[in-house]
């Protein structure tokens, strides 16, 4: 699956991947009331109303952007019809050709860690018959419990194909609270991305590993001599736009190949309507204003990167 998405960067020469994280009060209001008009302001309307969001902003980029990745915690807040329309999501987007990223920053032991693999990118068995459940292609991991937590992913990876992100230095304000904790005189996410090379090299692909990393446009600096700790990883940037990050930080999270990265925006570009910038296109036409957004986010990359 690492080799579908450095194919998709390389079709779209777009190193970008879209946050589907809705939020109700970015839904537009003639969205909610056809949603609400059906099924009541109930957790199945909005579910719908996040559905529908989703698909209408997917048709305008899929054809602009390599992959997406869906923040699970935004659809679980609706029960059982939000993760429905979180499943919703993801089979959507794998129709549209997109590589899915499962936002669920998962990490446990043992077998509740192997029944995360599983159920996010593996297959369950059910008496004689096995299933995929939720059929992400990557899933962003949570390494605080050590190699044990780990290991159950590196299985499923190797078996599927699939990949994994591992959280290694986050985008959020208080990230240095631990993970820039000295040990051993290094800091902890340089040691953590030690061990993303380390687990990576297990799972090699042609080039990159299944194995990724995620480090926040918003630490530029650590970014760079993150990129030499994981030369084959993947690294997946959240932090763009709406957090402070622009095109300029990112150079340093390439590779000299123009690969090695790939950036996230959710509310940048699915909100993207209630940006002064974008604000023509009105609530009507969030979809295209959201369209605008990914051009615009593709155009400050390329340019970055060719200026570096």
């Amino acid at each position: 699956m690492i080799q579908k998405l450095i194919n998709n960067i390389k079709k779209t020469n777009a190193p970008i991947v879209v946050g589907l994280d809705p939020m109700m009060n970015y839904i537009p209001e003639h969205i909610q009331k056809k949603a609400f008009a059906e099924f009541g302001e109930t957790l199945e309307g909005a579910a719908e109303a996040i559905w529908q969001y989703n698909k209408e902003i997917v048709d305008h980029v899929y054809d602009l952007i390599p992959a997406v990745k869906p923040q699970i915690a935004m659809y679980e807040q609706f029960g059982v019809p939000g993760v429905l329309a979180f499943k919703k999501t993801v089979d959507y987007c794998k129709s549209r050709d997109l590589v899915v990223i499962g936002d669920v920053k998962r990490g446990d032991i043992g077998s509740t860690s192997a029944a995360y693999a599983v159920g996010h990118l593996g297959q369950v068995q059910v008496g004689s018959k096995k299933y995929t459940a939720f059929d992400e292609d990557f899933a962003t991991v949570n390494p605080y419990l050590g190699s044990d937590g780990i290991k159950p992913f590196l299985d499923v990876c190797k078996e599927e194909k699939k990949g994994i992100f591992i959280l290694v230095k986050t985008s959020n304000p208080s990230s240095g609270e631990f993970q820039d904790q000295l040990v051993n005189g290094k800091p902890l996410y340089e040691m953590v991305g030690e061990k993303v090379a380390e687990w990576g090299d297990q799972c090699m692909g042609d080039q990159y590993s299944y194995v990724g990393a995620v480090v926040g446009a918003t630490y530029p600096e650590m970014g760079k001599v993150l990129r030499k700790v994981m030369p084959k990883s993947y690294i997946l940037v959240p932090g763009y736009g709406a957090q402070g990050g622009k095109g300029a930080d990112l150079v340093h999270f390439f590779n000299e190949d123009g690969l090695g990265a790939i950036v996230n925006s959710s509310r940048g570009i699915i909100a993207a309507y209630k940006q002064e910038k974008y604000a023509k296109f009105g609530a009507e036409h969030f979809a295209e204003a959201s369209r605008a957004a990914v051009e615009d986010m593709v155009q400050d990359i390329s340019h970055a990167l060719e200026n570096r």
